[in-house]
């Protein structure tokens, strides 16, 4: 069962499940599928989010942002690859590799239009806040 570390945190660690407790993967830089054993049914008006460990992600394993959608029945799987020159990294039974967090959804409706309305930062993107 995915739990949290904290009483503070907000997502829920999620680990790698493998068939054979002493199963291993290997996560290269190729998307690689990695099972943690578990379905949930998320209620309409909310989503699941599968999001990276930040420890993990410092150590160049990256998670692939993924959501679970209300209507999804199936094991929740987590899309994981190395990036830039990092060794590849061996994922155990039982490791954490990501975190879940739930959201709840407002509802909204998409309008095509011509114009936005203007605002100080304008189109400006990619770090322009200098933050």
């Amino acid at each position: 069962m995915p739990d949290k570390s904290t009483l503070g945190s907000t997502g829920w660690d999620l680990r790698a499940v493998f068939e054979k407790v002493d199963q291993e993967m290997t996560i290269g830089p190729d998307p690689t599928l990695v099972p943690t054993g578990i379905a949930i049914e998320v209620p309409i008006g909310f989503d699941a989010q599968v999001r990276p460990r930040s420890g993990l992600s410092r150590q160049g394993v990256m998670v692939t942002f993924g959501t679970i959608d209300a209507d999804y029945r199936g094991e929740v799987f987590v899309t994981m690859h190395i990036v830039g020159s990092s060794p590849p990294r061996v994922i155990k039974h039982g490791d954490r590799i990501a975190q879940l967090v739930i959201g709840r959804l407002v509802s909204s409706v998409l309008v095509e239009t011509n114009e936005l309305s203007s605002t100080e930062r304008g189109a400006s993107g990619h770090g322009s806040t200098g933050r």
